[in-house]
């Protein structure tokens, strides 16, 4: 795992759009290469692989990663569930040590673009790099025609290094990935999901205006909508809930609420002990731990008295819980 205390935290990750030019400081860098969806234990190895290369040789460290995910690309009506849209793991990234995290847009020229051109357009032109790292698996360029072996043998044409990171596993033996990932949070299982990730998943969003039901309850809600391909079981969680530098403890209903509508799914959050105008505002939200599955009760005096059990049962989690990973911890630094 890497060492998270070895870099100091600049205050902003420097994101880029590569269709833009990069600055002429960060030419030269060793550069991390894959989607990095999730920035799982298996990708943290690959970035601090790069971070390793880098710093041995004075070079700054950048990530090149694509959006939107190749597979939503090719396949728009069956979107991937997204566990870190490009916010998420820019954020990450920075928590990493990384110096930048260059996104290459892909699209149908991208697409369409081959191995070498990729190599000779993007990595050599664009970027000036000093050195690629990439895991094990990584493929590249139209049909997918540009292999590890392949980047090897552009890189010596080219004169920059390549280093293939092998397969990173699990203590149960198997590989982790992101699709493992999914799998757990699409079960409701977050200690699976936390153990491959390497830290507490969390979302992004901006709060947006509701029914005000909750408030007629007497658990006003602060309420963001996810991204349609967002597969997390349906479901109350003990939440962290984090806004203008500050964490708070909560619990969060996502779902459809069947007890009133059925409607599209919303992540609710009553946040503990605070009162206050979150509309309009960035907020972040960390699941510690599933409560229990969304359900219709017999009433909505059940429903009360069902979510003021559910509020003590959070409480009773999060004073319990962890201070989580080293990477948890940059996470709330990176945050506030």
């Amino acid at each position: 795992m890497p060492d998270h205390s070895r870099r100091h935290l600049e205050p902003a990750l420097s994101t880029f759009d590569l269709a833009r030019p990069l600055p002429d400081h960060l030419r030269g860098a060793h550069v991390a290469i894959g989607n990095f969806d999730g920035v799982h234990r298996g990708h943290q190895a690959v970035l601090a692989a790069a971070l390793d290369r880098a710093e041995a040789a004075g070079r700054p460290t950048l990530a090149l990663t694509f959006e939107p995910h190749p597979r939503s690309f090719f396949s728009p009506d069956r979107p991937v569930f997204r566990l870190t849209p490009a916010e998420a793991k820019a954020r990450l990234v920075r928590a990493l040590g990384l110096d930048g995290l260059v996104v290459c847009r892909f699209d149908a020229d991208f697409a369409a673009l081959g191995a070498e051109a990729f190599v000779a357009d993007v990595l050599v032109g664009r970027l000036g790099l000093s050195g690629a790292t990439i895991g094990w698996d990584f493929h590249f360029g139209h049909g997918r025609e540009g292999t590890p072996a392949f980047l090897d043998a552009a890189g010596r044409r080219h004169g920059f290094t390549v280093d293939v990171v092998d397969p990173f596993s699990s203590e149960d033996g198997e590989t982790v990935s992101s699709s493992r990932i999914r799998a757990a949070l699409a079960a409701g299982d977050l200690a699976e999901a936390a153990g491959l990730l390497g830290y507490r998943w969390f979302v992004e969003g901006t709060v947006v205006g509701g029914d005000r039901r909750g408030r007629d309850l007497g658990f006003p809600t602060a309420n963001i909508r996810l991204p349609d391909d967002c597969d997390l079981a349906h479901g109350v969680y003990a939440v962290t809930f984090a806004v203008d530098g500050v964490v708070r403890d909560g619990v969060a209903n996502w779902g459809r609420r069947p007890q009133f509508d059925d409607g599209a799914p919303v992540l609710e959050t009553f946040v503990f002990d605070f009162s206050g105008d979150l509309y309009g505002k960035a907020a972040e939200v960390t699941f510690v731990s599933r409560l229990r599955a969304e359900a219709k009760f017999p009433s909505v005096a059940d429903l009360v008295a069902q979510m003021h059990l559910d509020c003590a049962e959070a409480r009773a989690v999060l004073t319990s819980r962890s201070p989580g990973t080293a990477l948890d911890r940059a996470l709330a630094e990176a945050f506030a």
